[in-house]
């Protein structure tokens, strides 16, 4: 069994889209980051960052593991699925992966602050940020002119950035003529288990499922 400690973000959905496709059992502990739960002195010996998502895999020695990316590549290495053992094929698709944590996640990250959150309109900030999305999205969707995913099959990556680049809307940032980007979400979008996997947890009850205590996922 693996304890899953999430929140409704793209980055706590990576994990819970993985843990879906790979059918292993979990256990979904939902924390609450307004109340500040993931600087409890608890999480913080599990996740020293103070950030979801992180697992505790209960079936290896209560092995806490931290980073959506660093936990991605555990599940599928656990699973034996979405990351291929063939070494230019795996290389691939850590290049991927690190695409998403090293640009998509931190530009779209910084694009949904200051078009979002932040208390002043910062014009240059907002361009800034939106720019560089919109291009890391014209490198993905040109990758995709010939691939059906990002490295042969589903994989890892695709997960990683899937549950990112969905919400362009919200960051502000057009996917206008990016028809292979476009394709490529839609497909993803079609997959059961990615479909469950950014309900997990639930927005708008992750507060009363988590006073409920953590809820069995064996799927």
């Amino acid at each position: 069994m693996i304890d899953f400690y999430t929140a409704a973000t793209p980055n706590g959905y990576k994990v819970s889209i993985a843990l879906e496709e790979m059918a292993l059992p979990y256990r979904l502990i939902p924390l609450d980051l307004t109340a500040g739960e993931q600087k409890s002195e608890e999480y913080l010996r599990i996740c020293p960052n103070g950030r979801i998502p992180a697992i505790v895999d209960r079936n290896n020695d209560d092995f806490a593991v931290f980073e959506s990316g660093a936990i991605l590549i555990y599940l599928a290495e656990k699973s034996g699925q979405f990351l291929p053992t063939e070494p230019k094929a795996r290389s691939q698709v850590l290049q991927w992966l690190m695409f998403q944590m090293g640009g998509i996640g931190p530009m779209m990250g910084q694009a949904n602050v200051f078009y979002r959150y932040f208390p002043e309109t910062l014009q240059p900030a907002i361009d800034r940020y939106q720019n560089e999305s919109r291009r890391l999205f014209e490198v993905l969707d040109g990758h995709l002119q010939d691939h059906e995913y990002l490295v042969n099959d589903f994989s890892i990556a695709d997960m990683a950035n899937w549950t990112w680049v969905r919400n362009y809307e919200w960051s502000g940032v057009a996917i206008d003529g990016l028809d292979h980007l476009k394709r490529w979400i839609d497909a993803i979008a079609s997959r059961p288990a990615c479909a469950r996997g950014v309900t997990l947890p639930p927005r708008k009850d992750a507060n009363s499922l988590r006073k409920a205590g953590a809820s069995m996922v064996t799927r």
